[in-house]
Parts: structure tokens; sequence; C-alpha cells
């Protein structure tokens, strides 16, 4: 069992920067790929970035390439989401997710979910 706190999330104007953090529970978290996703208001769900277990494979959504970063210390069970020149598109509540080895960019692949941060940005 694995248990997802997200934080970071906030207020920020256009061109400005945050740092989500997704805290992970239990000893295993450290051998999960985690994956940050999100979901702004009456639209789907969307992949945002994914890094696996190890740190050492990352995968990013055109739309926040060159942006954001995806990042891991396993020492210390937390992923990262730096994100860099926001704008107002980015706007949305942003979850951080984990599958045991499944490295992916699909939602249902995912097991354990948080319960979200959300980010606005303003114009």
């Amino acid at each position: 069992q694995v248990q997802l706190v997200e934080s970071g999330g906030g207020l920020v104007q256009a061109g400005g920067s945050l740092r989500l953090s997704c805290a992970g529970s239990g000893r295993t978290f450290s051998r999960y790929d985690v994956g940050w996703f999100r979901q702004a208001p009456g639209k789907e769900r969307e992949f945002v970035a994914a890094v696996s277990w190890t740190g050492g494979s990352t995968n990013y959504a055109d739309s926040v390439k060159g942006r954001f970063t995806i990042s891991r210390e396993n020492a210390k069970n937390t992923v990262y989401l730096q994100m860099n020149n926001l704008k107002p598109d980015d706007t949305a509540v942003y979850y951080c997710a984990a599958t045991p080895g499944r490295f992916s960019y699909r939602e249902s692949e995912y097991n354990y979910w948080g319960q979200g941060t959300q980010v606005t940005v303003s114009s």
C-alpha cells in the first residue's frame, strides 16, 4: 500500500515558477514509477510527466517540455515537479500517482493517487 500527498501548489503570475512535491509513504515507494497528471475545470485529466523508480528515465507531455522538470529523491520518498515559465493554461489541480514498474503516460497504469494540489496561474 502506498499513500501519496502533494504539496506546493498556489497562485502565481504568468512567467513565474512553482515546485510541487509528492511525498510517498511505505518502504517500497522508492521502487514505484511516479507520474504527475493535471485536471483543469471542465476538462479531462491529462498526463504531465513521469519518472522511473531509479530516476534515470523521464517523460513529458509536449505542452510542458522545456518548462517542467520531474525528479525524485528516494532517500526522502519524494518526487518533485519543478514548473517554470508558467502559463494560464497550466491552471489545474495537479495529482501525483504511483505505479509498480509501468512507467507510463496512461492513467489506467497507475494504482495509487494523491488528493491533488491546486495550481492557479494568473495572466
